[in-house]
């Protein structure tokens, strides 16, 4: 991944996850996109520590949808494997964010590290159909005092 290194320069936010027999493929390692999954739920769980619900903010019609994924499968996660998945925000803008995340192993170990990239949209009535806007000021303070 290109640009500087936010994981370096503030302390992550961390969720736990479990590799469930559901996320392994036939080999036992976990399928690769499932670790999309896992830090989507990494995410979701940061936005809530924070204070962000965005069950809240969809009904203002006001979601956040990924735009853009670079991610980079370093090392196998198997069944039962203990995870920590990383989050910290790289770059904050008016209408998206970019996310630094890392799946580690219980001994630290980088297996997955990934740069995702989401937009705040409006999601208007179907024939109107989804349209990026600027992030609501309440969620742009939270999410600078947290980067």
């Amino acid at each position: 991944m290109k640009g500087r290194s936010a994981m370096d320069e503030v302390t992550p936010f961390s969720w736990p996850v479990r590799v469930y027999y559901e996320d392994t493929d036939a080999g036992g390692i976990v399928y690769y996109a499932n670790y999309l999954k896992f830090l989507e739920r990494a995410r979701t769980e940061w936005l809530r520590s924070l204070g962000i619900e965005q069950d809240t903010w969809l009904t203002h019609r006001i979601g956040f949808v990924v735009r853009q994924v670079e991610m980079d499968l370093l090392r196998p996660a198997r069944f039962n494997d203990e995870l920590q998945v990383t989050v910290v925000v790289e770059r904050l803008k008016r209408a998206s964010v970019v996310f630094q995340q890392q799946v580690l192993g219980t001994d630290g170990t980088v297996l997955c590290q990934a740069q995702i990239k989401a937009a705040c949209v409006n999601l208007g009535e179907a024939e109107e159909g989804v349209r990026a806007v600027p992030m609501p000021a309440e969620i742009i303070e939270v999410l600078k005092r947290a980067s």
